[in-house]
C-alpha cells in the first residue's frame, strides 16, 4: 500500500479486505456494459480504491445461465484464477452494495501508453507474433484481421479461459496494468455444464500446453477435490464443480490447447 492509503492490484489481503468491508460509493456507470456494471470507490481505515461494482438486480436474463448467478461466476473466476497461481482475475468479492448484492472487483487502470494484445489489423500487415483469428472488412471494404501477440501472458489466459469455459473472451477484457501484468475480467458467463467457450484467444489451439500450465493443472485438480471446491460451492452447482474438474482433467490428458467447436460461434460478439 501506499503512503497515499491507496491500494494497488499487488496488496493482495488489502485489497480483499478493502473490497468485503470498505463503504462503497458508486461514481457512474459503464455504458457499454449489457448488464449494470457501476464504478465505485471503496474506503476503510484510511485506505481507497477505485472498483468495479455489478449488483445481482441488474443482470439481464439469459436463456442458458441461471438468473442472478453472473454475480457469483465472477468471483468463482478469481477464486480458481488465486488457486492457479498466476492471479490473471483482479481480486473480487460477493457483498452488499447500493443496489443489493453483487460482485465487486478491483478497478484497474490500463496506462495510456499500453500495447495493446488484441484488436483488428491491416489483413496485409499482421504484426510479427501475432496470430490472425478471424478476417474482416470495415464498412469502406478495407480487409482486416482480427489478431491477438503470441505472448506468453495471453496463453495463460487462454488456458483459464478453458478451465472456466468462459464463454466471453472479448479484446476488451484483457487488461495490461500499470505493472505490464496481464488481467482478465467480466467472467459472469463461465463455468456453464455444456461446452460454451467463446474467445478471441484461438491462437495456439491446438499446440502443446507449455510446461508450467501442466504443472498447474495437476495441483488445480487436487484443489478442486479440496478447499477450493468447498468455495466454489458457495457460488456454483456441485454439477458446475464436476464439470470443472472434468474439464481440468481432459486438458491434462490432452496437453493441448483446446480447438474452436463447430457446433456454436468460437468468437464472441463484438469481438472487441
Amino acid at each position: 500500500m501506499t503512503s497515499s492509503g491507496v491500494v494497488h492490484r499487488q496488496d493482495g489481503g488489502a485489497a480483499l479486505r478493502l473490497l468485503r468491508d470498505g463503504e462503497l460509493t458508486v461514481e457512474g456507470r459503464l455504458v457499454d456494459a449489457s448488464n449494470t456494471t457501476l464504478r465505485g470507490v471503496l474506503t476503510l481505515d484510511g485506505m481507497s480504491a477505485r472498483c468495479v461494482y455489478k449488483p445481482v438486480r441488474g443482470e439481464r436474463p439469459l436463456w442458458d445461465f441461471p438468473d442472478g448467478t453472473l454475480a457469483g461466476r465472477e468471483v468463482a473466476a478469481y477464486l480458481v484464477s488465486a488457486a492457479t497461481g498466476w492471479d490473471l482475475v483482479p481480486p473480487t468479492v460477493l457483498r452488499d452494495g447500493p443496489f443489493g448484492t453483487g460482485s465487486c472487483q478491483l478497478w484497474i487502470d490500463e496506462p495510456a501508453d499500453a500495447e495493446p494484445l488484441v484488436g483488428f489489423v491491416p489483413a496485409d500487415s499482421v504484426p510479427p507474433r501475432w496470430f490472425p483469428i478471424a478476417a474482416a472488412r470495415d464498412d469502406d471494404g478495407t480487409a482486416y484481421a482480427l489478431a491477438h501477440a503470441d505472448d506468453p501472458r495471453l496463453a495463460r489466459l487462454a488456458v483459464l479461459d478453458a478451465v472456466i469455459n468462459n464463454a466471453d473472451r472479448k479484446g476488451g477484457h484483457v487488461l495490461v496494468g500499470p505493472d505490464d501484468r496481464i488481467h482478465g475480467v467480466d467472467h459472469g458467463v463461465s463455468f456453464h455444464v455444456e461446452e460454451k467457450l467463446r474467445t478471441v484467444l484461438w491462437g495456439w489451439a491446438g499446440r502443446s500446453l507449455p510446461d508450467d500450465a501442466v504443472d498447474m493443472l495437476g495441483r488445480l485438480s487436487r484443489q478442486v477435490a479440496g478447499p477450493l471446491g468447498e468455495e466454489l460451492a458457495e457460488h456454483l452447482t456441485l454439477g458446475e464443480i464436476a464439470e470443472l474438474a472434468a474439464r481440468i482433467d481432459r486438458l491434462c490428458r490432452s496437453g493441448r490447447f483446446p480447438q474452436p467447436s463447430q457446433d456454436w460461434p468460437a468468437v464472441p460478439w463484438p469481438p472487441i
